[in-house]
């Protein structure tokens, strides 16, 4: 007997289905297509920042891409369950969801849905073009361990209340020259044994001209790329510490300038990493004679009726206005809980020492390098401004800049005061920061602004995210105890 098929009407595209992308997207995925084209692109590579600020993602064919432009990219979100070293933090196959997300529940796929205005072409690899996703359950709802929407929905949160937030981006970070990657299957472990490197010159010849001139040769390689990408570079020097440099860009809005500081650290790994170089944006690497690399973020707030800087004081003497010491107070107030996004790792906390050039205490002074929070600008000034400097050079981008967002905004809100500034920015006695990841998490466990604002599903997740790493930590046997037990018990 026969059968008839049945015809069954095409479901609408994933994206236009879920309403996921706005005007701008839309007008962006034109001139992608477009460029693709004219620049006869081969490859796309589709990336997706973790919950680390690490870059995840899948190379794809043009023709793929252009179908994934409408439809998505299946993606395997178990890689959210995953700590630096890709150990799963949960089991990954219990019965129920991880973290109460039932649709997570068996490691399902979920589709990362491209955002074409972060489109580039890569000038390090032929015929190929890269931009990022945001990671989506197949329902289409944001996967709620997604770091960008969460800077996302702290933006428009600002925004309702009549603010922009601008910042300014000064990472630093180590380049090495490359002896041995060790690839041989002993060295192959989980973690695999880190490469043997040597350092490309003397440091503590602090912005001198001829440290520069000795790393050149791969600064100039590292800035035409960053060029050849269209960032907004404003400087790349030699800083303090042996092949230790710095990277500063001009302000930028939030979004593009957490996209942009995924973008550079994967950037600068893979140029050097082809030319014979190793890059870590490890707060310390454990090598003779290195010192410690930051991250200083520096940050204002746009009056979008006006357009000026709200951080302004334009009526009298204070080096802020009133809305930029709320903003101020509001990052002392919730310093603690902040640092587990600020700070994420466990050698970040060892840079909080006298005299470093890194907090111990939660205080703010004006163009003071030893405060957590130095304020730049003053009264009258537009180019008003807070730097803080906790931030560690691996810290996730969107996480970072969205605990300030949580913090500023809740102090503006509260008409928080930040009280005088400090002189003396290791003698005071002002609250103390977390000094270990350990302590960052009791603070976190004990804020309640970030669960309101962040969600219970999320903080959970990040304790137990950050609090397995601590776990592994702690269990290993260190260099340390060795020498200090081995022979004297």
């Amino acid at each position: 007997m026969a059968t008839t098929a049945v015809s069954r009407p095409r479901l609408e595209p994933f994206i236009q289905r879920h309403g996921l992308w706005n005007d701008e997207q839309r007008e962006a995925a034109d001139r992608v297509r477009a460029e693709i084209r004219e620049r006869g692109l081969r490859f796309i590579r589709l990336g997706w920042g973790d919950q680390h600020g690490i870059v995840r993602g899948k190379t794809l064919s043009v023709p793929e891409f252009m179908r994934v432009l409408e439809d998505g990219k299946d993606f395997q979100l178990v890689t959210t369950l995953f700590d630096t070293t890709n150990h799963p933090i949960v089991a990954p196959f219990a019965g129920e969801g991880p973290f109460g997300v039932e649709e997570m529940m068996g490691l399902p796929d979920g589709v990362l849905v491209p955002d074409p205005t972060t489109f580039h072409v890569l000038p390090w690899v032929p015929d190929t073009g890269w931009l990022l996703a945001d990671a989506h359950l197949n329902s289409g709802a944001p996967c709620p361990f997604s770091t960008r929407q969460l800077l996302r929905q702290q933006i428009s949160r600002l925004a309702s209340e009549g603010f922009e937030y601008t910042t300014g981006l000064e990472i630093e970070f180590y380049v090495t020259r490359l002896l041995d990657p060790r690839l041989s299957p002993e060295e192959s472990g989980w973690p695999p044994e880190p490469p043997r490197v040597e350092a490309l010159a003397h440091g503590f010849q602090y912005l001198t001209e001829n440290r520069n001139d000795e790393v050149d040769e791969i600064l100039s390689v590292i800035w035409g790329t960053l060029e050849g990408l269209g960032l907004p570079i404003a400087s790349l020097e030699d800083e303090w510490g042996p092949g230790q440099c710095e990277v500063t860009f001009g302000p930028q809005p939030a979004m593009r300038a957490a996209d942009d500081a995924l973008l550079v650290r994967t950037a600068i790994k893979q140029v050097c990493r082809r030319h014979g170089y190793h890059a870590t944006f490890m707060a310390c690497p454990a090598l003779p004679n290195f010192f410690f690399s930051g991250w200083h973020l520096h940050q204002s707030l746009v009056d979008t009726a006006t357009g000026a800087n709200a951080f302004t004081e334009r009526q009298g003497d204070e080096l802020l206005s009133e809305v930029g010491r709320g903003f101020l107070g509001g990052l002392l107030e919730h310093a603690g809980a902040a640092s587990v996004f600020t700070t994420p790792t466990i050698t970040g906390y060892k840079r909080f020492r006298p005299d470093s050039f890194a907090p111990e205490n939660a205080c703010w002074a004006f163009e003071n390098r030893g405060a957590m929070l130095r304020v730049i600008g003053g009264p009258g000034s537009e180019g008003a401004r807070i730097e803080n400097r906790i931030g560690d050079p691996a810290a996730n981008p969107y996480l970072y800049m969205a605990s300030q967002l949580v913090a500023g905004r809740a102090g503006i809100a509260a008409g928080t005061d930040p009280g005088p500034p400090v002189s003396a920015a290791y003698l005071n006695d002002r609250p103390r920061l977390p000094h270990s990841l350990m302590e960052a998490l009791d603070a976190l466990r004990a804020d309640t602004l970030f669960r309101a604002e962040l969600g219970d599903t999320f903080v959970d997740y990040m304790l137990g995210l950050k609090s397995f790493e601590v776990s592994r930590f702690l269990s290993h046997v260190t260099d340390w105890e060795q020498r200090e037990y081995f022979e004297v018990f």
